[in-house]
C-alpha cells in the first residue's frame, strides 16, 4: 500500500510541473509591448526614429548607432557625419570638448533640438513673433509646407549660412564651421520622427539638410539619450533562456520540498526537550535514601511543609514545631488534639536528632506528608 500512494504521489506532481512550465512560459512570452524612448534610432514607434535610420542604411555607405562616450569617437577620419536629435541632456564641458575636436578634424555635426542652447556656442531668441507660419524656405528661395512646435529660432553669426528660414525671417536651420568640420543646427527634430517625417515636406527638408554636407559615415548618437536606451540585466539574455531559468528555479524548490528538505527554523519534538516536575525531586529522594541522610532529608521536608501552612494556613513560618499546637488545633480538624500533640512532640524529637534510622525516618516522613495533603487541599 505504501509503494501504490508513492506511485499516485509522483503521478499527481508530473501535470503539476508541465502545468508550471505551461503558465511560466506563457507570461514570459506574452509581456507588455517594449517601451522605447523618444527620437532613439532603433524605435519603430510613432515616436521614434526609425525610419529615417533605415532610409540612410538603403542610401549610404555606412550607418551605424553611437552609444559610448564622444571622446572614443574616430576623430582622425574624414568626412563622418554624427547626427544628434533631441539629445536628453546637455553634455559636459570635457564631452563637448570631445565633441568639437571631433568636428574640427574634418567631420560634421548635426544636431536637431527645439531648444539648442548651450550646444557649440548656439545662440537663441524666445519670441513668439517670430513663430513660423507653417511656410518655410530655404537659401534657394524654395518653399515648402511643414509643421514647426517651436517658438524658439536661431541668432546667426556673420559667416553662418542659413539653410532655413520662416517667412518672417526666423532661422530654423543654419551651418556653421568648426576648424575643418562643420556644424548643422536644425530646431525642428520633429519632421523625423516616425509618425512625421512623410507628412507635409518634411521629408524634402531633411533632405535638404543631409545634402548640404558631403558624408561617407553616419553615427546615430545615442549617448546623448541617457541610460534610458540602454539594455536591462534581463534583456541581455534570450527569452528562452529565461524561461528554462524559471522552469529550473520552480522544479528545483518543488524537487526539494518533495525530498523534505527543511526550510526555517529547526524544531525540536516538546518530548526531547521536556522533563517531568517531579524527576528532579525523585532524584534527589533516591540520593538521600542511598547516602542514608535521613536527617537532613526529613528536615527539609518539613522546612517545606511549614512554608505551605504559612501560605495555605497562615501560620508564621518563623514559629517553632512546638509552638504551632494552637494554629494547628484551629485548621487541623482531622486529628484531635491529642494526635496533634503527639504529632509535634515527636516531630521535635525527630528533629533534634543527629542520626535517623530509616524506620524513623519513613514513619516521619509519611506523617509529614499526609500533613502536607491535608493543607494543599484547604
Amino acid at each position: 500500500m505504501a509503494n501504490v500512494s508513492i506511485k499516485m504521489k509522483n503521478w499527481v506532481l508530473i501535470p503539476l510541473f508541465l502545468l508550471i512550465i505551461l503558465f511560466s512560459s506563457y507570461f514570459l512570452a506574452s509581456g507588455k509591448p517594449e517601451y522605447y524612448q523618444n527620437y532613439v534610432s532603433n524605435s519603430p514607434s510613432p515616436t521614434g526614429t526609425k525610419a529615417f535610420f533605415t532610409y540612410l542604411e538603403n542610401e549610404t555607405n555606412s550607418v551605424t548607432a553611437w552609444t559610448r562616450p564622444p571622446n572614443l569617437l574616430p576623430a582622425e577620419d574624414e568626412n563622418q557625419v554624427l547626427v544628434m536629435i533631441e539629445p536628453a541632456f546637455v553634455p559636459s564641458t570635457e564631452e563637448m570638448e570631445a565633441y568639437k575636436n571631433y568636428m574640427e578634424a574634418g567631420n560634421t555635426i548635426i544636431l536637431f533640438s527645439q531648444n539648442p542652447k548651450g550646444f557649440f556656442d548656439v545662440n537663441v531668441i524666445f519670441d513668439q513673433e517670430l513663430l513660423p507660419e507653417g511656410t518655410i524656405y530655404d537659401d534657394q528661395g524654395n518653399s515648402y509646407k511643414a509643421e514647426v512646435n517651436s517658438s524658439i529660432t536661431l541668432k546667426a553669426h556673420n559667416e553662418d549660412k542659413i539653410l532655413l528660414h520662416s517667412k518672417s525671417d526666423g532661422v530654423l536651420a543654419l551651418k556653421r564651421s568648426f576648424g575643418e568640420g562643420q556644424f548643422i543646427v536644425s530646431t525642428s527634430p520633429e519632421w523625423l520622427m516616425n509618425r512625421n517625417i512623410i507628412n507635409d515636406d518634411h521629408t524634402s527638408l531633411i533632405l535638404t539638410l543631409i545634402n548640404s554636407i558631403d558624408g561617407e559615415d553616419y553615427f546615430f548618437d545615442e549617448y546623448t539619450h541617457g541610460q534610458q536606451n540602454s539594455s536591462s540585466f534581463i534583456a541581455v539574455y534570450p527569452k528562452w533562456f529565461l524561461v528554462l531559468l524559471l522552469q529550473g528555479l520552480i522544479i528545483t524548490i518543488l524537487f526539494l520540498w518533495y525530498q523534505g528538505k527543511r526550510f526555517g527554523p529547526i524544531i525540536v519534538a516538546r518530548e526531547e526537550t521536556v522533563r517531568f516536575s517531579d524527576e528532579k525531586i525523585k532524584a534527589i529522594a533516591a540520593w538521600y535514601l542511598r547516602s542514608k541522610n535521613y536527617h537532613d532529608s526529613l528536615l527539609i521536608q518539613a522546612d517545606f511543609v511549614k512554608l505551605l501552612l504559612k501560605e495555605n494556613w497562615s501560620i508564621p513560618y518563623s514559629k517553632a514545631w512546638e509552638d504551632v499546637f494552637s494554629d494547628l488545633e484551629r485548621k487541623w480538624k482531622q486529628q484531635s488534639n491529642k494526635e496533634i500533640k503527639n504529632f509535634l512532640d515527636g516531630l521535635t524529637e525527630a528533629l533534634t536528632k543527629k542520626k535517623l534510622t530509616k524506620q524513623e525516618y519513613l514513619l516521619w516522613s509519611k506523617k509529614l506528608d499526609t500533613l502536607r495533603k491535608e493543607v494543599e487541599e484547604g
